[in-house]
């Protein structure tokens, strides 16, 4: 089974990819994007760049941004990963080009266009700029080998619950339900020692039929590695999206949605342990939703598109 790779390794690479040579990486990328044009599969990777950068009119930074010669580890505050993947792709362009960020579970609209991990689906959101941002944490897809038919008949939500009215809202609700395994994995003071259990491996998860996808500070980050398994992933409609277009995911064909109160749970949940034949073809397209990003080469192209319309489109360049 695959799980997250270490934070270690994890560093190591973006670290030797902090000291590549940049020049090395402006000589490949026009080739390589020139490549990516006679790909038989362009159009969809074009109508995924425009789906992450949706800018449409050519924009100014305002004198704000930075410059990708400037765009340094030493000069960032916040986290240290969205930094090292986004200068994975940012090294391959023009050291004068700017760009605007905003690292962080972002839930807002930058008032200028800008790099973002996640935002909010609904609305006006051309200022936030997808890139796949906290992949190491967040891009975890399994190998399950277990037939939803011999998972047992519950749901399980093991997650950090302190500060997250919504999820103590759920724990409050079903906290000790027989068909709900459910705990805090963040000792607080604020929580409920009852509430508190260890964190368990995600091999054990898989054992459940059904595993909770609450969004958390932004989106949910075990909603990757759920739809990759045999198992069902169980939430209210997403609110925010990430790189993996949480916004496009279709109600019962790709998860089981539950109402925003949770009063529905045991409900869906009944009726899929008696209806196997329907979860089953959710998780295929679930399946079939996570394989579009296994594709390396193609995540690379498209985020090197969305990178170079980013730039295209401002009229201020230096």
């Amino acid at each position: 089974m695959k799980g997250k790779k270490s934070n270690f390794i994890f560093y190591i690479e973006s670290f030797l990819r902090y000291i590549y040579p940049k020049f090395l990486c402006r000589i490949t990328v026009n080739r390589i994007l020139s490549k990516a044009e006679k790909r038989k599969d362009f159009d969809y990777i074009s109508e995924r760049v425009n789906y992450y950068n949706k800018l449409d009119n050519f924009f100014s930074l305002e004198n704000r941004g930075i410059s990708i010669k400037d765009f340094k580890f030493s000069k960032i505050n916040g986290s240290s990963a969205h930094f090292f993947d986004t200068y994975e792709f940012t090294r391959f362009f023009p050291a004068d080009n700017k760009f605007s960020f905003v690292f962080g579970d972002v839930t807002h609209i930058p008032s200028i266009p800008s790099i973002v991990k996640s935002r909010p689906i609904a609305g006006d959101n051309r200022n936030s700029i997808v890139l796949k941002l906290g992949k190491c944490r967040h891009f975890i897809f399994l190998d399950d080998k277990i037939p939803f038919c011999k998972k047992d008949n519950k749901i399980i939500f093991y997650a950090g619950v302190h500060g997250k009215p919504h999820r103590i809202d759920f724990m409050n609700k079903y906290f000790g339900h027989p068909q709900c395994i459910c705990g805090s994995i963040t000792n607080e003071e604020s929580i409920p020692n009852q509430w508190l259990v260890k964190k368990i491996s995600l091999k054990k998860h898989l054992t459940h039929k059904f595993i909770l996808a609450l969004e958390g500070n932004d989106v949910s980050t075990n909603l990757k590695w759920i739809m990759s398994s045999n198992s069902l992933a169980v939430m209210p409609k997403p609110k925010y999206e990430t790189w993996f277009m949480e916004g496009r995911l279709i109600p019962d064909f790709h998860y089981v949605e539950i109402k925003d109160d949770y009063s529905d749970l045991i409900e869906r949940m009944n009726y899929y342990i008696e209806n196997p034949t329907d979860a089953e073809k959710i998780i295929k397209n679930a399946n079939e939703y996570v394989s579009q990003f296994k594709n390396k080469k193609r995540e690379k192209i498209i985020s090197l598109m969305v990178l170079q319309k980013y730039f295209r489109k401002r009229k201020d360049i230096n």
